[in-house]
């Protein structure tokens, strides 16, 4: 079982980045190198936390992003952007928490990891899967989803803007603190 665990880890860490973005988010690279250094763990996916403009569908396709970003949002950025969508279907905007995919080699380290996270104040923790692999889920708590545009026309007002960017940029700041904390106690 151990050479198993070693080989799949092995193999993970030097497959390709299929991201959408083509690389790991720089905000938690330093968490996954830590993890990845670890004997009994490594981690399959992760995601820093985004903002994205995206169509309001059922199943994910090519074209399903419209805008995203995994820096703070710029205002004028957003408004240009949401200026250039056509659609004709419902359009939503999402600020997304971070989330992170980490394989253990037993179940008791899949635990040890499950209460250190939790005891840091993070909520939204879990195992995920446990059968050949044993993976935990971390996902942050902070988050935005509403419908933004309906057949091309903007639903909301520039002062509603304004605070969506502000509390976004908010959520996203918190998150990465949250991210560099749970570093630092890996």
């Amino acid at each position: 079982m151990k050479n198993s665990f070693n080989q799949r880890k092995k193999d993970i860490l030097l497959k390709s980045d299929k991201s959408s973005i083509g690389g790991w988010d720089e905000k938690i690279v330093e968490l996954c190198e830590k993890i990845n250094k670890l004997d009994n763990y490594y981690t399959t996916s992760s995601c820093a936390g985004r903002a994205v403009v995206m169509e309001d569908v059922e199943k994910k396709g090519p074209g399903l992003f419209l805008y995203v970003s995994h820096d703070k949002i710029i205002l004028e950025d957003l408004k240009k952007e949401l200026g250039k969508i056509s659609s004709e279907d419902v359009v939503k905007f999402k600020q997304e928490p971070m989330i992170l995919h980490v394989a253990c080699r037993a179940i008791e380290d899949a635990k040890s990891l499950l209460d250190k996270v939790r005891d840091l104040g993070w909520k939204k923790v879990g195992i995920i899967a446990l059968g050949k692999n044993i993976v935990v889920e971390i996902n942050g708590s902070e988050k935005i989803e509403f419908p933004i545009m309906n057949k091309g026309s903007l639903l909301v007002k520039e002062e509603f803007l304004e605070l969506i960017v502000k509390k976004s940029n908010d959520n996203l700041e918190r998150n990465w603190s949250k991210i560099q904390e749970l570093s630092k106690n890996i």
